[in-house]
């Protein structure tokens, strides 16, 4: 009986240290090893790697762990591009093997590269294989030319996409054009933020450009695709690096819709392309106190075209850019014209290097100064000359201004009238100065200009442009009474002085005009000069 009993106490005790391990077993979660920073390595392919007389239909690619493939659709180059993209298989779901099925005939005795770009990750630690290729032959052999180099946008510090690389045969079938409406022999894609490569290429003479390829299908699109090009052919193998550029091109002129009247006496026409030289005129019948007033809205690539003393209902108009390109007939129906409205520029404070202007909506044909009382601080009147811009849209209030002064400048009724005879509503600015001493200053020296003129311009981190200046000599560069910021520096070679930054032209073989950039960032300072020279390299 007694030995009974201490079976039981015995097993008794047991099954409580038992609950107790266990329980402090479940308690914590154990740590696990190091991280897995190891890329997933390709261990075996079907066909081989870098087959040769490839004629399969099928691809298999098997890997040391579980994968997944990551925007795979965007991120695959097929160099020579196939006419019907293969299907590409798992996506989105872990798998030891990539399966491609090739829906195309492939050309003869040619090299095809598979690059993956960044496209093939781990599925635990989403480690990335960069650049990943699949390279097969149809002929006897794989082509291993290559070519390379570096590429920049033409007028940003930083490229914001990643572009291709193609490369056109210079054969029997080649025409500049072909790059509108055929796929290329050869992609190739940037290994960083500015290096790339084509690899697997045969010898041969190319035509070399970049596309940021917008739609993705190797074509140029100049509406929605910026490009870059070699001015001449290059021969493969005799030279292997190129410097590349990427821009927009503007495109050529038209009108993408129908001119519209938005108010009584307002018609706008959009349009695509360089407005130079950009005209409307009626060529109906009007009367000879008929009058028009036109306005570029650069930003929204308009033109706005208003006119008073016409009473009919349709007014017929010629487009031209030197040339007539087309006549328009447009209904008028409104019966209500644009309703002045008139604000300030300044709000608080005005900067020294600021001018006060007054925006308009209508174009204004008449100040009347006796309308408009300007006063400081001590309520003595401002003198101030007010001049209409040639648009007719803004007032500029020239004036001395003082350091730490506070103005006032009251437009009364009647202060402005537009081109419909409508006097403005009251408008009240109040605004102060700083002194100085709130500003920086910076003196500018800049060596080994090739050619003269150039742009000089004054950048802050937003890549606006805070002060412009025109230089046709070496001489210090003086900026003033600037906000203290970082900035930078950015030069421009005008080549053909019409001072500003002209864009190049595909077909017309005109590369961009050349801009760079000053690695130093400047740091302004209140109250502090600040003395550099820069050397372009």
């Amino acid at each position: 009986m007694n030995f009974i009993r201490l079976q039981i106490r015995f097993i008794f005790i047991m099954s409580i240290l038992i609950f107790i391990v266990s329980s402090c077993a479940r308690r914590g979660r154990p740590e696990g090893g190091p991280k897995d920073e190891d890329k997933p390595i390709m261990v075996k392919t079907d066909p081989a790697f870098k087959s040769i007389h490839f004629d399969s239909d099928e691809i298999k690619i098997y890997f040391d762990e579980y994968i997944k493939l990551k925007d795979v659709n965007s991120q695959l180059i097929i160099s020579p591009p196939l006419k019907y993209p293969p299907v590409i298989s798992p996506q989105g779901t872990p798998s030891k093997r990539i399966t491609i099925k090739i829906k195309d005939t492939l050309q003869e005795n040619t090299t095809y590269t598979f690059n993956f770009g960044h496209s093939v990750i781990d599925n635990t630690e989403s480690n990335i294989l960069e650049n990943f290729k699949y390279i097969f032959s149809t002929g006897d052999y794989i082509d291993s030319l290559e070519v390379k180099g570096r590429i920049k946008d033409a007028f940003d510090l930083e490229m914001m996409e990643s572009p291709t690389l193609m490369l056109y045969p210079i054969n029997e079938k080649f025409t500049d054009s072909i790059i509108f409406s055929e796929k290329p022999m050869y992609v190739g894609s940037t290994i960083d933020s500015v290096n790339w490569n084509i690899g697997n290429i045969k010898e041969g003479k190319y035509l070399l450009i970049a596309l940021n390829d917008n739609s993705k299908n190797y074509k140029y699109d100049p509406k929605e695709d910026k490009i870059g090009f070699q001015t001449n052919y290059i021969t493969v193998p005799k030279d292997t690096s190129y410097n590349m550029t990427l821009f927009k091109e503007i495109l050529p002129f038209k009108l993408p819709s129908r001119p519209k009247e938005l108010t009584k006496g307002h018609i706008i026409f959009g349009y695509e392309g360089d407005p130079k030289d950009f005209e409307v005129k009626p060529i109906s019948e009007t009367k000879s106190d008929f009058k028009s007033y036109t306005y570029f809205d650069k930003q929204k690539d308009t033109l706005h075209y208003w006119f008073l003393n016409y009473d009919k209902d349709s007014i017929l108009m010629t487009i031209s850019k030197k040339i007539i390109l087309d006549t328009v007939n447009i209904k008028l129906k409104s019966d209500e014209i644009d309703s002045l409205k008139i604000s300030a520029s300044v709000s608080g404070i005005l900067h020294l290097r600021d001018t006060l202007k007054i925006a308009s909506n209508v174009p204004m044909i008449k100040i009347d100064t006796s309308k408009i009382a300007f006063i400081d601080k001590d309520s003595l009147p401002v003198i101030y000359d007010a001049l209409i811009t040639k648009n007719r849209n803004r007032i500029l209030f020239n004036f001395t201004k003082k350091e730490q002064n506070k103005y006032r400048i009251d437009l009364l009724p009647g202060a402005v009238t537009d081109i419909y005879g409508v006097e403005n509503d009251s408008l009240k600015v109040e605004f102060a100065t700083k002194k100085s001493t709130n500003y920086s200053a910076l003196f500018l020296n800049i060596n080994n200009v090739k050619s003269y003129p150039i742009i000089i311009e004054l950048i802050d981190n937003s890549g606006k442009v805070i002060v412009q200046k025109y230089a046709d000599k070496p001489r210090e560069y003086k900026f003033v009474n600037l906000l203290p910021a970082s900035y930078m520096i950015r030069i421009i070679y005008d080549v053909n002085n019409n001072k500003k930054w002209d864009t190049g032209s595909f077909l017309l073989k005109q590369q961009p005009e050349e801009v760079y950039y000053f690695e130093d960032i400047i740091t302004a300072k209140a109250n502090w000069e600040v003395i550099e020279t820069f050397t372009i390299k």
